[in-house]
């Protein structure tokens, strides 16, 4: 499937705001019949549009309220030791993205603690012993002002 057309646009774009919509409202919304959908949402997960359905959390209530992005800066940039820090970065469950960049530093990192202590102590415990970290530059965020945004389909 290397194309979709204006009604599976549509489909994700509801889906993105309502995970939890039924199928029959889904199809009343687009104006195809309800087989027809069960059809379309069976096809873009199996060529890989649609990823999972997962429930976002409000991360205050559940004790994670410090939002931070790191730089990181590895101290050497071979395959090798880009393959090491990613395979690390994975086992991090305080590490919510992790992106290779270009420009100044190699990697940028999202993570969620629940508070500057908490973060002082990832820092030293997990994120400088990663394999082949050189230097970091945190950025506590102060205001999250578009958290989630659907993708612009």
């Amino acid at each position: 499937m290397s194309e979709i057309d204006r009604i599976d646009r549509r489909i994700l774009d509801l889906l993105q705001r309502d995970g939890r919509i039924t199928n029959a409202e889904l199809a009343q919304r687009v104006g195809i019949p309800a087989t027809s959908m069960s059809d379309r949402l069976k096809r873009l997960q199996k060529h890989g549009y649609i990823l999972g359905f997962t429930a976002r959390i409000d991360p205050h209530r559940v004790g994670l309220g410090l939002l931070v992005f790191v730089e990181v800066s590895l101290d050497k940039t071979t395959p090798d030791a880009f393959e090491k820090f990613s395979r690390a970065v994975r086992h991090a469950p305080e590490i919510l993205e992790c992106h290779m960049v270009a420009g100044g530093f190699d990697y940028l990192v999202k993570a969620r603690v629940t508070d500057m202590a908490h973060y002082r102590s990832f820092l030293g415990d997990v994120l400088l012993n990663m394999p082949g970290v050189a230097e970091t530059r945190t950025f506590p965020v102060m205001e999250e002002v578009k958290p989630d945004a659907p993708l612009p389909i």
